[in-house]
């Protein structure tokens, strides 16, 4: 009892999604957890929301192998209840997804959604994928505008860079931190990855050789840098 309720006080957020409820969640449908006290207008838009990320993480994938458990809330105070920060979003351990008031639209749900899919196709024996095409393929996936420019429009890119991107989750963190071009940047890269490799299609024979124990092919690997072991947190 003492390493479970250490991991409750500790990590807020992994216990609300194991256990929606025991948080004051309201389930809506399997799955889809909601913030309790709703009025029915409410619930359908927010359903509606999760139904169109849904299905923009289907289109891309041409399916779906996860089915990510997602706590929906519209106040600040049940997103700090359930363990949320001052995020939009976030995958909880690749299996579950918590939206704040900020994170109700189709863009931040699906691009939440897409790390949940990206992993569960990639499955524990693959190598690190490394961070920065994790975040720019979600970006690719949620189709965001703050990131990307529309699609057709050949060239999708708001931020380039030539030098190379954070691998890590920790090097990916204090990047973002100090420089707000970074998901622009890693959604550029990822963009013009796939529009040379064949589109989504190409994200699914990565995942494939990925999955199977292959090394990271170089196409990747070469916009990748090495987190520096000795950097101190940005702030």
């Amino acid at each position: 009892m003492a390493v479970v309720a250490g991991v409750v006080v500790a990590f807020p957020s992994v216990a609300a999604t194991t256990c929606p409820g025991c948080y004051g969640m309201k389930q809506a449908r399997p799955g889809l957890y909601l913030e309790p006290g709703l009025p029915p207008a409410r619930e359908r838009q927010v359903t509606e929301v999760i139904e169109a990320a849904n299905r923009r993480v289907s289109d891309f994938y041409g399916g779906r192998r996860s089915s990510p458990d997602i706590l929906a809330c519209v106040t600040t105070t049940c997103y700090r209840k359930i363990g949320g920060g001052g995020e939009r979003g976030i995958a909880v351990l690749n299996r579950a997804v918590m939206l704040s008031p900020k994170g109700l639209d189709a863009v931040i749900a699906s691009h939440e959604m897409s790390h949940v899919e990206l992993h569960a196709r990639l499955g524990s024996d693959a190598g690190p994928i490394p961070q920065w095409f994790d975040e720019g393929l979600a970006v690719v996936v949620s189709d965001d505008p703050r990131y990307l420019k529309p699609e057709g429009t050949g060239d999708r890119c708001r931020v380039s860079t030539p030098g190379a991107l954070p691998r890590t989750l920790d090097d990916w963190l204090r990047t973002a931190q100090a420089d707000q071009d970074t998901y622009a940047k890693a959604a550029c890269r990822a963009s013009q990855w796939l529009q040379a490799n064949g589109g989504s299609k190409a994200v699914l024979e990565l995942i494939e050789h990925m999955a199977a124990g292959s090394a990271l092919p170089a196409s990747v690997a070469a916009a990748t840098r090495e987190a520096p072991s000795t950097a101190a947190p940005a702030g």
